[in-house]
């Protein structure tokens, strides 16, 4: 696969992503984040398992206690990420939410420098700015004033941030992605469902309100997307992935304008516009300036 095509994936990950996000919102209506999110990725994990089996027949070596520990590292990050972000949903706006998770764009090249000493490319920099900034006049310009959900999401962000370093750390050299995700998917529902017995109430009929959210939460936002994230990231790297993931701010104004009737106003389309200049500076400038191709390790 090429890095352009691998590039594709995970914008395709943003769209389904841009889509769900209302799903996350709509569905605690009905039932607490918790056992949203252990249900959400139990339906991740079974329509994964299938083809990350698949994958393990075919595999030319096993993988090692190392492997494993590393793909339930990677599903404690997604837990946290997944997990903060939907308590945050509670008190906090969607708008807001959107702009916050968003940080992540910024928040991944800082923390792999920090971590392995890994630097981006430099154009990562100027991009990661650009698209934050596209995200926020995305969101309206919101988040001036923070609430307990705006900081809970903040600390979703950093826990994206630090599941894009170590997937691109661990889904290349394995060569496992299916089995990377549907482990990560089968982490975090067994967390999620195991504290929802513990502390939120557990109603059949609640449950059945929440269906729809639950199975494109499931199916789509979490078996798929983030699949094709995993895929995605054996080719590129942690800072691109995120800038290119960025997109579903756009995506999700797309989707609000074609489904449910909504316009973005000006500061909306600048928004998309700096989001979309970051992805093609991210994928063009590199190639236009480079000598010779050089792989990079974040």
């Amino acid at each position: 696969m090429t890095r352009i095509q691998a590039n594709l994936l995970l914008l395709l990950a943003g769209a389904i992503w841009g889509m769900g996000f209302v799903a996350q919102s709509t569905a605690m209506e009905a039932i607490g984040p918790f056992l949203f999110t252990g249900l959400r990725f139990a339906m991740a994990t079974l329509a994964i398992l299938p083809f990350a089996l698949r994958e393990s027949g075919r595999a030319v070596s096993p993988l090692t206690t190392r492997n494993w520990l590393s793909f339930g590292w990677i599903g404690l990050m997604l837990f946290g990420a997944i997990v903060f972000q939907q308590i945050g949903l509670l008190s906090t706006t969607v708008t807001n939410s959107g702009f916050l998770t968003g940080l992540y764009v910024v928040i991944t090249p800082i923390f792999a420098v920090i971590l392995f000493r890994n630097w981006p490319h430099p154009i990562i920099w100027p991009a990661a700015i650009t698209a934050m900034a596209g995200i926020w006049f995305l969101s309206g310009g919101g988040a001036t004033t923070f609430s307990t959900g705006d900081w809970l999401t903040v600390l979703a962000a950093g826990f994206c941030a630090l599941q894009l370093i170590f997937i691109g750390r661990a889904a290349a050299p394995t060569g496992r992605p299916l089995t990377l995700a549907v482990t990560q998917s089968a982490v975090v529902a067994v967390l999620g469902l195991v504290i929802a017995l513990a502390v939120e109430p557990i109603e059949w009929q609640a449950i059945r309100l929440a269906l729809p959210e639950i199975l494109y939460a499931g199916i789509f936002s979490g078996g798929l997307a983030f699949t094709l994230q995993i895929i995605g990231q054996r080719y590129t790297t942690a800072s691109q992935a995120a800038i290119f993931l960025s997109s579903e701010a756009v995506f999700a104004g797309l989707f609000g304008a074609l489904f449910l009737g909504e316009r973005l106003p000006a500061t909306g389309l600048l928004g998309c516009g700096l989001i979309f200049v970051a992805i093609i500076a991210v994928e063009v400038l590199p190639q236009l300036f480079a000598k010779k191709p050089a792989a990079e390790t974040i």
